[in-house]
This record gives structure tokens, sequence and C-alpha cells, in this order.
């Protein structure tokens, strides 16, 4: 299973290698890892996807709060969420093709940022889903290259309250 972890952590050099020395340390295998600054420069937050089950994500957050620059540690897989992605990718195009390309990139709400006599680089984001459909929809065109940045997440203001037990 995917889970999504959102980690607050100091803006501090050497920070981000900690982190990932944690996950590669004891051989979990990060997916996914974006880190930008927050709206506090001090701040930092890094969205990480791994794949595997509940006591390993338990045992995850446990070791990444013990990380003495480590802020807080949520994990977002049981929550709502908003999460996306943005990807380059240059495709092969030709003067039968173009057309077709352009408008596979539009139902996509996809742009075009660069055009060249053989090559389209087409921006999109999106959830992973949607880019992965784009790429099916583009690899019989060509493509040449792509470069995509891994998941970026919030979790929702409002969240649907779980029912009570009795």
């Amino acid at each position: 299973m995917k889970h999504t972890m959102s980690v607050l952590v100091e803006n501090k050099p050497g920070v981000l290698a900690r982190v990932a020395g944690l996950f590669s340390g004891r051989g979990f295998n990060i997916e996914s890892l974006t880190v930008g600054e927050t709206e506090d420069a001090a701040v930092s937050r890094m969205t990480i996807v791994v794949g595997g089950d509940d006591m390993i994500l338990e045992q995850i957050s446990k070791q990444l709060n013990k990380l003495i620059d480590t802020i807080k540690v949520i994990d977002m897989t049981e929550k709502q969420f908003i999460n996306r992605e943005l990807a380059l990718i240059k495709v092969a195009v030709n003067s039968g093709n173009r057309g077709e390309v352009m408008q596979v990139v539009n139902i996509f709400r996809g742009k075009i940022v660069d055009i060249s006599s053989k090559t389209f680089t087409v921006e999109v984001t999106g959830t992973d889903d949607k880019i992965n459909a784009l790429l099916e929809l583009l690899l019989p065109f060509g493509i040449k290259e792509m470069v995509r940045t891994g998941s970026v997440a919030l979790t929702r203001e409002w969240q649907k309250e779980e029912p009570k037990k009795r």
C-alpha cells in the first residue's frame, strides 16, 4: 500500500540527507520525495510517498519523530488530502500528427511550453493517475524525454468526521 507523509523539518543543510538516510538505512524505498520551503522560510515541508504496510509506516513515523530537525510528521494516507505532480514531457511530432498531439494535451489541460520542428514539450499538472493516463496516450507518438516532480500534498481543511461508535 502507498502511504503519503508530510514531514515538517527545520530548513537547514543536511536535513534531507538525514531523512533519506533513515529510509535507505532500514531498506525502505521512497517512491516520491519533494521538498520545499513553507510559508515560514525557516521550515521546509517534505512530501514523501512510500510503499509498505501500516507497521512499516508506524516504524518510519517513529524514526522520523526522533530526528532532531523534525518538527511534525503527518500520515495523510487515512486523511483527505490534495496532491499534485508536475511533468514535462518532450513528444516527437511531425506535420501529420501535430494537431492530434495538441488535442490530447488540451483534453488533459496541459500546455505546450516549447516547440521545434520535431518535438513539443508539454507541461501538465495533476494526480499521478492523470499524468500516467496522458503518458499512455502520448507514448505512441514517441516520448523523447520526460521529468516528473513527484507528489506534493496538503491535507484538506475540512475532514469528513467518522461516525461515533456507541
